[in-house]
């Protein structure tokens, strides 16, 4: 809170800091979810827009896998302990890069990210886990097919901002966030006995 004052020597008014802060301070959004401020980066507002969409969901889900990730690493056990919950941890951190990247991605196109878990909750498609521990076999699976929901999404959205022009997405999309999420599947499956064998 501040405080205005005027100073007796001088005549002018002087701004003085309460040492506690307003904890009932509010004010209305400057700019809603789903709108777009109109940065001049020569995109179209249609294309801009389906962009933020699509990053969106993206990134829902991609906050939603790392919280997986998460708690597969606190609650992983038996013989692969020490291997998976080192994996888990490291992935966690990689995904939480890609939120990042995501989000600025999403700024940058003057639109707004999904910022708060609770609406990543709402937004995600990814089947929630029950809120106690698995075994070990059901979290791998679980996080391959968290996993391919994200990919499916990122595919479509290579397609679209291709189609649309929007390079700086695209090259997001593919170069980031496509390879590391292959790259993750990759390594979580190397963990599964039994991978089916495609042929011909």
């Amino acid at each position: 809170m501040v405080k205005t004052s005027t100073d007796q020597r001088n005549g002018r008014s002087t701004s003085k800091r309460s040492p506690s802060p307003n904890l009932q301070a509010s004010a209305p959004e400057i700019q809603t979810f789903g709108t777009l401020r109109q940065l001049p980066i020569a995109l179209p507002a249609k294309a801009k827009g389906e962009s933020c969409e699509l990053l969106n969901e993206i990134l829902a889900d991609t906050m939603v896998l790392y919280a997986l990730y998460k708690k597969h690493h606190w609650l992983v056990a038996g013989p692969t302990f020490y291997q998976l919950h080192l994996l888990f941890d490291k992935h966690a951190d990689e995904q939480l890069e890609l939120i990042d990247l995501v989000a600025e991605r999403i700024q940058s196109l003057g639109g707004i990210a999904v910022g708060d878990p609770r609406h990543a909750a709402e937004l995600t498609t990814i089947e929630r886990p029950p809120d106690g521990a698995e075994e070990v076999a059901v979290m791998i699976d679980r996080t391959l097919r968290a996993h391919e929901t994200v990919i499916t999404k990122v595919r479509k959205g290579i397609k679209t901002t291709e189609k649309s022009e929007d390079w700086g997405s695209n090259d997001v999309l593919m170069g980031d966030v496509l390879r590391r999420h292959e790259l993750q599947v990759w390594f979580i499956a190397e963990h599964v006995v039994d991978v089916p064998l495609v042929t011909g």
